[in-house]
């Protein structure tokens, strides 16, 4: 005897071997012997054989009509033998009986199943939703085979061209965009990315870049909601001494500005004055809730994104010919020996008599100029006005520049040596704000540690540092920055507990000093205020608390899109070296290896794997002979052409700016390392420090 029986909504036959009550022993075809529960058993038959049974049962199945036999079908619960004496009649086969099961079994739609081989067929209204739905699926596919065609054949649908950073990035894998895409790169054997670049759907290498930047993480775009800069009520005094900025010129959040008193008199007053959004601008306000979303300004070459709307930004921000509402420390210093006496925090208006642009000075403010302020016969290209007057002023900071940077050193426990320079870039012939990649790149060469550079920094680090001690002192919390010791992989962390910056080399150092273009900066600065207005009790008016859970929030939130933020810099500024490669024809440039596999261009900021490495010690110097570009991955490879030294860097020489873990590669696959801009080192495409 032989049975068909369902095993887990599967038919199968074979012959019984033996039987018991509840259930039989079953040999199949294949000469397994498995045991079936004898309510699994749906028919029982001699002839035909097993394999014939189910073939035969197949062929009929395909044939019958399903509307035909849910009209058949009676209206109570019934089994399939039942239906096939409906359909085909009275007296039928044991084929027919079995086609009769298997077409009721796979049509849910039409039969509910009720129990082993018995079936309700469903109602009408649901059998008319789940064919349109089953049309519906038909359709889909065919679009789906549609478009997978188009693709493999190297075009691009209008439908996944629109897709198409959702599909690669942030994938609905149910959507029939990205099942067409996956057929077609099965079919044609290509990853994805390079399926649709051969089809057409990336069109331009920079839009690739800065559309996908903007899909994950600027979703609904740029722009602002409609937003007013509050005014600042305060009644505050006017500073005894006008102040100037040092900027480049495309910063128009100008946060910080400079004064210096006292010249001459035995005690200098250094003045630093940073923006004071603060004082208008509220936790929780609408303005607040739009720069807490985008934490920081987004900088890249020719574009930034800005963290405040610009209406806001010009209302607040340090505008020459403008007395502004401002946050100033004032700290006062042995004109002889330049050791501390005291400071202060006011909260006052500024006059700002100058916006001084480094991109346009720091050519002839150089070492020598200020040297000797008393000497008229410097020999150098003549420094313009208005920088030209207040060359007392910027010989004195130079000086205690100087100062502050030694001091830092001491208890770094090694010197700032840069042996890097940092690169700007700017694009020749843009047409409008938003660069569209086909512009004419330069790049230029920004020395570390020229004087403007570092008198700025060095007076931003002085108040980040100050303000931070004092706010410590007085029990009010901040968002600090630190850095446990200089040992390698030893990173930057960010806190509400005053602790050891080893990097900079300061007690500790709190982001104060950019309210216009960094969420923390902002943060610190409301507590600064409160700090300025009550004094010991401040702590009790802050608008964080200790403990606060609100700034650990803040911290977290900031931690990603600042290094979000710089990773995008440091690929868009790695695309437009690429560019500059291929906009002048080079073909080899000298190289320096810093890491095995790796080089660091001498004249460019770029670094990019090398064959023929191997075996070189850091800091040989080589010719690479450049390879293809891939700007699509910002990938640039080379091999090694000749050697250009004998020896490899001496012991020690090492620049303190290296990063072992530098990126080779931009958005697609970046290694970036949250770089201290108070401290000089500024993206490049970013603001001067501060």
């Amino acid at each position: 005897m032989f049975v068909l029986y369902e095993d887990a909504g599967k038919f199968h036959t074979g012959r019984v071997l033996s039987e018991a009550e509840a259930s039989a022993q079953v040999e199949l075809e294949t000469g397994k012997r498995v045991k079936v529960k004898s309510a699994h058993i749906l028919l029982r038959f001699d002839k035909p054989s097993p394999a014939d049974l189910l073939a035969g049962a197949q062929r009929v199945a395909a044939e019958i009509e399903l509307a035909l036999a849910w009209e058949f079908a009676p209206e109570e619960e019934f089994g399939f033998a039942d239906l096939a004496r409906e359909y085909f009649s009275a007296q039928a086969s044991l084929e027919q009986q079995a086609a009769a099961l298997l077409r009721l079994f796979e049509a849910p739609h039409y039969f509910r199943r009720a129990g082993k081989g018995r079936f309700r067929k469903a109602p009408a209204e649901i059998v008319q939703q789940a064919l349109a739905a089953i049309e519906k699926k038909k359709q889909v596919q065919a679009q789906i085979d549609g478009w997978a065609g188009e693709l493999a054949a190297g075009q691009c649908p209008d439908a996944i061209r629109e897709q198409l950073f959702r599909i690669l990035f942030k994938p609905d894998k149910n959507s029939p965009e990205y099942k067409a895409v996956v057929e077609a790169a099965r079919s044609t054997q290509l990853a994805p990315l390079n399926l649709l670049r051969q089809a057409g759907a990336i069109e331009s290498a920079y839009q690739f870049h800065w559309k996908r930047f903007l899909f994950e993480h600027f979703p609904k775009g740029t722009g602002f909601p409609p937003l007013e800069a509050p005014p600042i009520t305060d009644e505050l005094p006017l500073a005894p001494v006008p102040a100037w900025s040092i900027d480049d010129s495309a910063t128009t959040e100008i946060d910080d500005a400079l004064s210096v008193q006292g010249l001459g008199s035995g005690t200098v007053t250094l003045g630093v004055h940073i923006a004071a959004p603060g004082l208008a601008l509220a936790p929780a306000s609408a303005v607040d809730q739009v720069a807490r979303q985008r934490l920081s300004t987004v900088y890249m070459p020719g574009h930034k994104i800005t963290m405040l709307p610009d209406a806001v930004v010009q209302a607040y921000t340090l505008q020459e010919g403008r007395d502004c509402p401002a946050v100033s420390l004032y700290v006062r210093f042995d004109e002889a020996t330049l050791a501390i006496q005291g400071a202060d925090t006011r909260l006052e208006r500024v006059a700002i008599a100058h916006n001084l642009r480094h991109d346009k000075l720091d050519a002839t403010i150089t070492e020598p100029w200020l040297e000797d302020p008393s000497n008229p016969e410097y020999e150098g290209d003549p420094v313009p006005e208005p920088a030209a007057s207040l060359r007392p002023e910027l010989s004195f900071l130079w000086r205690l520049a100087r100062h502050l940077k030694g001091l830092r050193e001491v208890v770094r426990g090694k010197p700032e040596t840069f042996n890097r320079p940092d690169y700007n870039f700017r694009l020749v012939d843009a047409a409008g704000d938003e660069p569209s990649g086909q512009e004419q790149v330069e790049i230029s060469v920004r020395r570390r540690g020229a004087p403007l550079d570092l008198i700025v920094a060095e007076a931003m680090i002085l108040a980040n540092s100050q303000w931070g001690q004092w706010l410590a002192e007085l029990g009010v919390p901040a968002i600090y920055r630190s850095q446990a010791s200089l040992a390698p992989g030893v990173k930057v962390r960010m806190g509400t507990k005053p602790a050891p910056h080893a990097g900079i080399g300061v007690k500790c150092y709190a982001w104060s000093t950019s309210p216009l273009r960094r969420y923390t900066d902002l943060v610190n600065q409301w507590q600064i205020i409160a700090a300025a207005r009550h004094g010991r009790t401040a702590a009790l008016a802050a608008p964080f608390k200790p403990k606060d859970a609100e700034l650990f929030s803040i911290i977290s939130s900031f931690d990603a899109a600042y290094s979000t933020y710089n990773a995008y810099q440091a690929g868009m500024e790695r695309f437009w070296t690429l560019r500059y490669l291929a906009q002048r024809g080079i073909q080899e440039l000298d190289a320096t290896v810093f890491k095995e596999g790796l080089v660091r261009a001498d004249t460019l900021p770029l670094v990019l794997p090398v064959m023929g490495t191997n075996g070189l010690p850091r800091g040989a110097r080589v010719r690479v002979r450049l390879g293809a570009v891939d700007e699509i991955a910002l990938d640039l490879g080379g091999t090694v052409s000749e050697r250009l030294d004998a020896e490899a860097l001496p012991t020690g020489a090492e620049d303190d700016g290296a990063d072992d873990d530098e990126p080779v590669a931009g958005p697609l696959a970046i290694a970036v390392d949250l770089s201290e801009a108070d401290a000089g080192e500024t993206p490049s495409s970013a603001p001067a420090a501060g």
